[in-house]
């Protein structure tokens, strides 16, 4: 969709003869049907002015053609401004431009993050020739025009309030400005742009190349889609094994047989470390390869950011981030886009997006309609917000109302955890989840161990952190003061265990980023994933009196939005806000102890629990 299509020419007359911003405005209510706020139409009169500017150069062609707001397809972002043409060569261009109206931004370590001034705050945020240059990236690999019709894509971001002062140009970034140029406030940098644009739109095409772009089959290129399978080559993790396999030829069978006429809706349960992130990202592989709409959709972004990563072999972002989404990004979606959206975690799922959850009806229902074949891998036993709605209950519902075909299948080898289903079952007896026939642990079986001290349990987990493999985790019990201080302590235990919060630029890749075994890791950094060795502090919000395990939300932080609202809920059903709380606290434990394959050593804040653990152990000496 495009908002706003013109020559060159037609653009500079309307630029001339009425407020810019007020045309596009007009066209947008005419295209969408929807109205924008006071700053995005400040902004339009802002930038377009300056885009006029730029454009008054008799080396640019009157009939080159020109788009405003070019919505890109599969995404909820739109294009600020293009520019189509022929090139030097004669060969078909188009030329994206990301306007910012910014004077000023702060660096960050963060791969293409930058600080700087929004919403009457200093916010972090995508530097623009990142952004810029991942839109070019979106249409490179999956509009059918741009490598059938060998439109040529070129990215660049135009600051035009902004002088030159070293950080936002600053090597740091220097990998994504390579990629889209970078132009600033001044005349010099006026000409840069000029000839940037002259270079690659040197002829005009009367909007010809402009359409063929926007109106191009969206689907996975040939060559990203071999480039994506070529990744998966050579990498163990990636291998299905025993039931993983079975289910990953069901679920593609029924992902080639489905269609908008006959959808269908699959429910892949398992528990931890059944191999449900391994079959995923194997589908997605799969169906990319076969030229067929995908994303691999998940609520928390940890785990696509770090399956992305072992997948591309790189922390660095890539051209591969657009098969990754989160699960609020379909609002607007239209019906069956997609050939297949594979949710991962779909336990985690919200009923409301945005920063506020004030956005789109219902996060499943989104994603149902959204394909003609929606796959969800979920374990309600990994609820631990109270936010958290994804249940198979919900997802037959949604799918019934679609009129679309039900298919379950289960994942149950266990390949986490030593393969031991005992763990398993003996955490849910010990964390009195559930009774089960396990209630002691034979740690022949599974590593696990009870320490009397923090300082001792996160030794021995640096000295197992071989090949970057063991991490310390924690229940969100202590403020997270070191975000706003990098030199303030969080986790303090006693007067000698003094430990920091995963570090805020590692984000979602703390659990496998170099040095991050120092810090300590929460349930949002890890779950979905998995290390050699887990060690966990289980804090005050967890305690055993007398043999029996009571839970205790007051004793969380109060920051934590894992338990958002259940004041509210304890004021007007107490009973459920106990039940509901209780759950999620112990499911967090439960989930925190089983992100390790090998072992998971345990400190408990409370003496009582660390015994009453330690008891439950079939071995002589229960603690160290």
């Amino acid at each position: 969709m495009i908002v706003y299509a013109a020559t060159k020419q037609q653009f500079l007359k309307d630029n001339d003869n009425d407020d810019i911003e007020d045309v596009i405005l007009r066209h947008f209510k005419e295209a969408t049907g929807k109205t924008v706020g006071a700053s995005e139409i400040r902004s339009w009169q802002g930038s377009l002015t300056y885009m006029a500017k730029v454009l008054r150069d008799e080396g640019l062609p009157d009939n080159a053609g020109l788009a405003i707001e070019l919505h890109i397809p599969q995404s909820s972002k739109r294009i600020d401004f293009l520019l189509t043409g022929h090139d030097e060569y004669q060969a078909k261009s188009a030329v994206l431009i990301e306007l910012k109206q910014w004077s000023k931004a702060t660096a960050t370590r963060k791969d293409a993050i930058v600080r700087t001034a929004m919403g009457g705050g200093m916010v972090e945020t995508i530097h623009p020739s990142y952004q810029v240059w991942s839109y070019a990236a979106l249409l490179e690999g999956f509009n059918e025009a741009v490598y059938d019709k060998s439109i040529e894509v070129r990215p660049c971001a135009y600051l035009h309030n902004y002088v030159s002062d070293g950080v936002i140009e600053s090597a740091h970034y220097k990998e994504y400005i390579s990629k889209a140029p970078l132009f600033l406030k001044g005349p010099n940098e006026l000409a840069k742009l000029r000839n940037f644009l002259k270079k690659h739109i040197s002829y005009g095409d009367n909007l010809e190349v402009l359409y063929e772009l926007s109106n191009g089959k969206i689907r996975p290129s040939k060559a990203l889609a071999e480039a994506l399978g070529g990744l998966m080559a050579g990498k163990p993790e990636f291998v299905l094994i025993d039931d993983q396999k079975a289910v990953f030829e069901s679920v593609l069978a029924a992902v080639t047989e489905a269609s908008a006429e006959a959808p269908k809706v699959l429910i892949i349960e398992g528990g931890p470390g059944t191999g449900k992130t391994v079959v995923a990202i194997n589908l997605l592989v799969r169906l990319t390869a076969l030229r067929l709409l995908s994303k691999y959709v998940s609520k928390n972004a940890a785990p696509r950011k770090v399956y992305e990563s072992k997948l591309v072999g790189t922390i660095k972002r890539s051209h591969f981030s657009n098969f990754f989404s989160g699960s609020g990004a379909f609002i607007d979606t239209e019906p069956n886009t997609y050939e297949a959206l594979i949710v991962d975690e779909a336990h985690r799922l919200n009923e409301k997006s945005g920063l506020y959850g004030n956005l789109g009806e219902n996060q499943i229902k989104e994603l149902i309609d959204s394909a003609k074949c929606s796959i969800f891998f979920i374990d309600e036993d990994q609820r631990v917000t109270l936010s958290d709605i994804g249940s198979k209950k919900a997802i037959r519902a949604f799918a019934k109302a679609k009129g679309a075909t039900v298919e379950e299948y289960t994942l149950s080898s266990q390949f986490r955890c030593n393969g031991s289903d005992g763990y398993m079952a003996w955490l849910d007896d010990v964390l009195d989840i559930r009774d089960t026939a396990n209630p002691l642990l034979d740690t022949g079986e599974y590593e696990f161990k009870v320490f009397d001290t923090p300082q001792a349990m996160h030794a021995a987990i640096e000295e197992k952190n071989h090949g970057n493999k063991a991490r310390v985790v924690a229940g969100y019990c202590w403020p997270w003061l070191s975000k706003k201080d990098s030199q303030a302590s969080d986790i303090v235990i006693g007067n000698d265990y003094t430990r920091q919060w995963n570090l805020d630029q590692d984000g979602s890749l703390w659990i496998i980023a170099p040095n991050s075994v120092e810090q300590v890791g929460c349930i949002h950094t890890c779950q979905g994933l998995e290390v050699d060795y887990i060690g966990v502090i289980i804090g005050p919000d967890l305690i055993v009196r007398d043999g029996q395990v009571v839970t205790s939300p007051h004793a969380r932080d109060k920051h934590d939005k894992s338990i958002r609202g259940w004041k509210k809920l304890m004021k007007e059903k107490p009973d459920l806000a106990q039940q509901e709380t209780d759950l999620i606290i112990k499911n967090t434990y439960r989930t925190l102890m089983t992100r390790g394959m090998k072992g998971c050593y345990l400190y408990c804040t409370d003496p009582e629990t660390a015994e009453y653990f330690a008891s439950r152990l079939a071995i002589e000496t229960a603690s160290l």
